[in-house]
């Protein structure tokens, strides 16, 4: 048994009428670093599908995000003839939380979220057809980065959704939020809110809070969070903030950056309030085989935005996926599907 074997019961996936998870996939819990419980939940295409996988998507959401948020973009994956394996961060969705206020948006260090995410994979090794290719958006896409740059060989190809390799700090300069962090967390301060703001999301609107113009996929995930208010995360912590931008700043390391050898697509909102545009469009430039995409008119979440800017991200997915696993190909570890009835 491998140190990231799963757990024996099967670990639920909440759905609401209109967002229910696709059909084909299962969740369940696996050993994170440290031997905490965290949720993976692994998808297959349609049987109906004549075509084995084409290869198999690992998907990793962005901060305070679970999978049911992703139901959607799972279900367009599956279209495609992609196996798809989905996971919970350590801290979020129905993975273990750091601090007893399970609102409390909390993170230690960078390393326990590159082990969580290396036991992700190999418990998950042998199940998932070849080629792989990682999404992440936001948090998940810099971690993402992170562990291709720290020497993650199984990938054919990479698409994130404006990861977050430096954090926009409003009014406040990075030098004055580094040592406001810095003070904090020494001073035993790092699982308060930062700033004392839980940013309770129940009390969120679209109008104020929202990082998508599609109000009606905005609204839905509303109704995914109300049915299951275990899936809530707030405000982050002192400790979440140190560990944020941490990540961004040793992903940006140039000799790092230029060693992700794989075909990576940067996938940028141009509305973004959360990330710097600029910062992403200069490590695109400077990753092996980067390329840098510009969604005018999105807001952070692309892959929630409304179809016309969400077709985009989807464009560059299709691209990356003819270019690693050309349609009719067969996955490695893929089972050819059963004869028609009557064949010879």
């Amino acid at each position: 048994m491998n140190r990231a074997a799963a757990f024996a019961a099967n670990a639920p996936l909440m759905g609401v009428p209109g967002a229910s998870a696709p059909p084909g996939g299962e969740g369940e819990w696996f050993r994170g670093a440290g031997g905490l419980r965290l949720r993976a939940a692994f998808w297959t295409p349609s049987s109906l599908v004549a075509q084995p996988p084409r290869g198999t998507v690992v998907l990793s959401p962005g901060r305070s995000e679970p999978i049911e948020k992703y139901f959607e973009l799972i279900g367009n994956l599956l279209a495609r003839g992609w196996c798809v394996l989905a996971h919970d961060w350590r801290g979020q969705g129905l993975s273990a939380r750091l601090l007893p206020d399970r609102l409390k948006g909390h993170a230690r260090a960078v390393e326990e979220f590159l082990d969580d995410y290396s036991r992700l994979l190999e418990a998950f090794e042998n199940r998932a057809p070849r080629p792989w290719m990682m999404v992440g958006h936001s948090m998940g896409g810099v971690l993402n980065l992170l562990s291709l740059e720290a020497g993650e060989s199984r990938f054919a190809g990479a698409v994130l959704s404006s990861p977050m390799l430096r954090i926009k700090t409003g009014k406040r300069s990075m030098w004055s939020v580094k040592l406001a962090v810095r003070w904090n967390v020494r001073h035993g301060k790092a699982g308060d809110f930062v700033l004392d703001e839980p940013d309770d999301p129940f009390d969120h609107t679209f109008e104020k809070d929202a990082l998508t113009s599609d109000e009606g996929r905005y609204e839905m995930w509303r109704q995914q969070l109300y049915a299951c208010p275990h899936l809530a995360v707030g405000g982050p912590t002192w400790g979440w903030l140190a560990f944020g931008i941490d990540a961004g700043e040793r992903s940006l390391k140039l000799k790092a950056l230029k060693s992700v050898t794989i075909p990576c697509t940067i996938v940028q909102a141009g509305e973004d309030d959360r990330v710097w545009k600029q910062t992403n469009r200069w490590a695109a430039k400077r990753l092996g085989r980067g390329r840098y995409v510009e969604v005018e008119g999105a807001k952070h979440e692309v892959i929630m935005e409304t179809d016309p800017l969400r077709a985009i991200f989807l464009s560059e997915f299709d691209a990356m996926a003819d270019y690693i696993s050309p349609p009719g190909t067969v996955a490695a570890g893929s089972i050819e599907p059963p004869a028609a009835e009557g064949s010879d």
